[in-house]
């Protein structure tokens, strides 16, 4: 799959850049303003109570800041963090190794939980609700059960995918937040606070333009303004002017809408080959060259998202308002094709 400058996933040179633009405190976080303003009731109560926090769940789709908001809550309750991820865990011994280190009211944060494997997760059920680690020691007749206290902490999950989680998982959590995507205003504010962390001057309505094509990502906005100050100190004085972003952004084939061509691509492919649909999941993968399931997974949500593409019983089809953004004529009666939906 070709590497988009417009995905949500983390890219290797996010790493970096990310950890210095993120938002340490709930006060510097913007947007998401039901779950910030619920997480600070949950925090108070907590720290009031000289409690660990509930354990808590975030979900939503990728780049939306549910590792900001792991780390936030560590820091609001004043304890440490300690990070991992569902598919590093591959052994319950891994995670009693963890476990059994973390210090009181410490914060564990999994992201992809929904990838642990069903062993360590069975082993996770009584550290959350008991703070205990049952082990079982030797075979047979001779084996016996051993309880291991743990000190008492917060569970923090992230996941994208919150259907795949098990039910047992799920209800073990005591607050739940799902992040949804940003508006253009949030990502504006985003925008701004991140270049003046970068230290690069944004002018007029240019943060609002690197907002409007972020897809309602925060990783992706963050992405674009990197990528626009690079073009604007090479071919410019340093400074992002609102012509300057356009330029950079048409640059690098991401139109008003967030759209690169990839998106271009599909939708072309759909309207020229298939006169918009109905056309199954699999023809549309071939006719671009990826595999189904990568274009279910990666390049059709945001399509789906903003009212570009539809989800019909026959298959996929394209609607008035792509084919008004790509200046093409709408068809006539609509056939079928590929019926291979899935």
């Amino acid at each position: 799959m070709e590497e988009r400058i417009i995905t949500a996933h983390l890219m290797m040179e996010d790493q970096a850049a990310e950890y210095s633009l993120r938002p340490r405190y709930l006060a510097e976080y913007i947007g998401q303003p039901q779950v910030k303003e619920n997480l600070k009731i949950y925090i108070e109560a907590a720290k009031m109570r000289r409690e660990p926090l509930d354990h808590v769940l975030l979900y939503g789709p990728p780049g939306l800041g549910k590792t900001t908001l792991a780390h936030i809550i560590a820091n609001e309750l004043g304890v440490h963090i300690r990070a991992t991820s569902g598919p590093a865990i591959e052994r319950a011994g891994d995670l009693a190794a963890i476990l059994t280190n973390l210090q009181e009211n410490d914060v564990l944060f999994i992201d992809e939980i929904h990838r642990l494997h069903r062993t360590v997760e069975e082993v996770l059920y009584p550290a959350m609700e008991d703070f205990v680690l049952d082990f079982v020691i030797g075979k047979g007749p001779g084996a016996r059960s051993v309880r291991l206290d743990l000190p008492r902490f917060t569970l923090i999950g992230a996941t994208t995918r919150a259907g795949l989680l098990s039910a047992p998982l799920r209800d073990r959590f005591g607050v739940v937040c799902r992040l949804d995507y940003y508006d253009e205003e949030d990502l504006t504010h985003i925008v701004t606070r991140s270049a003046d962390i970068l230290g690069v001057e944004v002018v007029g309505e240019a943060a609002r333009e690197i907002a409007r094509r972020s897809r309602g990502t925060p990783r992706v906005a963050n992405r674009l303004l990197r990528r626009v100050r690079d073009v604007v100190q090479v071919r410019g004085d340093g400074v992002i002017t609102p012509e300057a972003a356009r330029e950079a952004l048409d640059r690098i084939q991401v139109d008003s809408l967030g759209l690169d061509s990839i998106d271009h691509k599909l939708l072309r492919a759909m309207i020229l080959h298939y006169r918009g649909g109905p056309v199954g999941l699999d023809t549309i993968a071939a006719s671009i060259g990826e595999e189904s399931q990568t274009v279910e997974d990666v390049y059709e949500p945001y399509l789906l998202q903003i009212g570009f593409l539809q989800r019909t019983p026959r298959g996929r089809v394209v609607t008035e308002a792509a084919y008004r953004h790509l200046n093409l004529p709408l068809p006539g009666k609509p056939e079928e094709h590929g019926g291979d939906e899935t």
